[in-house]
């Protein structure tokens, strides 16, 4: 079972790597959340806040609904030799922004088609790496 620790990790991990996607592809975009409560905080504070949350959300979409997708498209991510997966993945990131959208975070990934695809490469690609200096105490 996961402590609290390892889930603060991990979306730390996947804050930092949805935040590089972000820098790096145009049709990601985070902002600062439109919740009035967080009032006098600076900018960059309520961007941190909004990569946090948007984070968390990311977080338990891919614990939640990619086991499913994934294995509802084992057939082709076999037939493509795992490529599949980087369509899965961005799906992941595009329902991710809907929800956001729908939560008021301000993330949001304009097409899935390459906006997405691209996103979901460099999420992938910086969560590897940063995955690996967390410690997996399984």
């Amino acid at each position: 079972m996961r402590t609290i620790l390892d889930i603060a990790l991990r979306t730390v991990v996947n804050g930092v790597a949805l935040w590089v996607a972000s820098l790096l592809v145009a049709g990601v975009r985070f902002g600062p959340t439109v919740d009035a409560s967080l009032g006098a905080q600076s900018e960059t504070t309520r961007t941190v806040v909004t990569v946090a949350l948007v984070a968390l959300v990311f977080g338990a979409v891919n614990a939640f609904i990619k086991p499913l997708l994934k294995a509802l498209a084992t057939p082709l991510i076999w037939l493509t030799l795992g490529l599949f997966t980087l369509v899965v993945n961005a799906a992941m990131l595009a329902l991710t922004s809907w929800l956001a959208g729908v939560l008021g975070l301000a993330f949001h990934v304009d097409h899935f088609w390459w906006d997405a695809v691209w996103g979901a490469l460099v999420v992938t690609i910086v969560a590897m790496v940063l995955g690996a200096f967390v410690p997996d105490r399984r």
